[in-house]
């Protein structure tokens, strides 16, 4: 049985646009206010819902073809005669005026034709309704695949701009530490403490932080523009992440499980499913053929003209139907059903492609969040860890026991630490919202969720350098209007 959209994903697509009808113009920028933004105005995703349109027109059009059809003609001719045959028994007319049927004549002619026809039998022309139709299907889930494309990568820009402002916030505090650092070594050496070397590796180390700023400054950088592609929107601030998350495994806990969600949910594993069902009815349109086609048809003639010497009209009208069998085709028909036998051995192969690609990254996301759940503890202890251990080195080196490489040291540490937290932080949140994407489960419920994270009192400002003539936002505009 050729596969439908399947009810859950039917069932996503009316929560989102219920959200979308009840939710309101909020101020704060949060991540269900920008996945709106995103949802209106991403260009990607208006060209696949107007592909979907233009998907269903053909159904349209093949349908057509098996409705009656009506057509009318007619012409108007102006006709000249140069000669005419004669036989013996014309007579001569009086006068000199010659035989009676004239060696020139001009006269003119109308004609009028009105035929109907109803298709009865034309296996080709059903093939091709099937063949509409099973690509509505196969439209339908790329458009839900693109939707939860779309949802994951707003989501993505989104968590990406917070990560480059937590890992920023580290670097800045690493300059400022390691800055301090630098301007104590050197009074140290002014009096004649520490060596000029000690000097000299406080000011790598600082260089270093310096360099690693400039880095978090330009990814923060980049991250607005991802963002801004997106939704075509530009932001005061966002809301920050908050700090105490729930880090759990992904429900359910099986691996297995998800592995089963996705066999079920995953709008790309059913879209290449549904390309098999449509080479499969290229297939029957190619053996279609060969088969003859039967069609009912009714005609009316009507001619008249002013030729001289004729007087009154034509008329004619036909009932019946017509047959046609291609009995040769020059072996057209034959190559075209070897040609859609293979284009199906594709899709069937595609689609196991996509089946183990699937199955693929599902285990290995599944594994990768049920780790993130450890990493993100593991790394906030490292911090503690790094600022027992921050702490020690400097009072080692009040002492004397420690050198200032070993606080620049320890100092990096901690900073390195306070970064590797917050990657591990957004690395959990997106690797859960991609488990879901891939499980065919992301959508308007799961961002909402998310949303719940988020804090305003922690909003990151998202100003953007001062500009002389500042760019437009990218609106995608009114809607194309399609040709007359």
């Amino acid at each position: 049985m050729p596969p439908s959209p399947p009810p859950r994903l039917v069932r996503h697509g009316l929560a989102l646009l219920m959200g979308l009808a009840v939710a309101g113009s909020a101020q704060a920028a949060d991540l269900w206010t920008v996945t709106r933004d995103a949802l209106d105005n991403d260009a990607g995703l208006a060209s696949a819902r107007s592909g979907f349109s233009a998907v269903e027109a053909g159904r349209d059009i093949q349908r057509g073809s098996l409705l009656p059809q009506l057509s009318a003609g007619g012409r108007l001719t102006h006709e000249r005669i140069y000669a005419s045959q004669g036989n013996g028994f014309q007579r001569e007319l009086p006068d000199g005026a010659g035989f009676g049927i004239p060696d020139e004549e001009n006269y003119n002619g109308l004609g009028l034709n009105l035929e109907a026809s109803q298709s009865v039998f034309d296996a080709t022309r059903r093939a091709r309704l099937e063949t509409a139709e099973r690509q509505i299907d196969r439209e339908a889930l790329s458009l839900a695949a693109t939707e939860q494309q779309l949802l994951f990568d707003v989501a993505e820009a989104y968590f990406e701009i917070l990560r480059a402002h937590d890992i920023l916030s580290a670097r800045r505090s690493q300059e400022t530490a390691i800055s301090r650092q630098l301007e104590q070594a050197r009074e140290r050496f002014e009096v004649g403490l520490i060596a000029i070397t000690e000097v000299h590796e406080a000011q790598a180390s600082f260089d270093l932080a310096r360099a690693q700023r400039v880095a978090a400054e330009s990814a923060m950088q980049v991250s607005f523009e991802a963002l801004e592609r997106l939704t075509g929107q530009r932001y005061e601030s966002i809301d920050g992440l908050a700090a105490d998350i729930p880090i759990e495994p992904p429900e359910p806990l099986g691996r297995d499980d998800w592995v089963s969600l996705a066999m079920s949910n995953s709008p790309v594993l059913q879209m290449a499913e549904a390309g098999v069902e449509v080479a499969r009815s290229e297939l029957e349109v190619s053996r279609a053929g060969q088969l003859p086609t039967v069609e009912a048809f009714a005609a009316y003639n009507y001619a008249d003209n002013d030729r001289s010497g004729v007087s009154g009209y034509n008329s004619s009208s036909q009932l019946g139907l017509r047959a046609s069998l291609p009995l040769y085709t020059g072996g057209t028909t034959r190559a075209q059903i070897r040609q859609s036998g293979f284009s199906l051995e594709v899709s069937q192969y595609d689609f196991e492609a996509q089946r183990r690609d699937t199955v693929q990254q599902v285990r290995s996301l599944f594994t990768r969040v049920s780790n993130d759940v450890e990493t993100v503890d593991a790394r906030a202890q490292a911090i503690v860890s790094n600022q027992s251990a921050l702490e020690a080195t400097r009072s080692g080196y009040e002492v004397g026991t420690r050198n200032i490489v070993d606080v620049l040291n320890a100092e990096q540490n901690l900073f390195n630490a306070v970064a590797d937290h917050a990657e591990a932080r957004y690395d959990y949140v997106l690797g859960l919202l991609r488990l879901q994407q891939q499980a065919g489960l992301l959508d308007a419920e799961s961002i909402q969720a998310v949303n719940a994270w988020l804090r305003s009192e922690q909003a990151v400002s998202l100003d953007l350098p001062d500009e002389a003539n500042p760019d437009p936002v990218m609106n995608i505009g009114e809607r194309p209007q399609p040709p007359e």
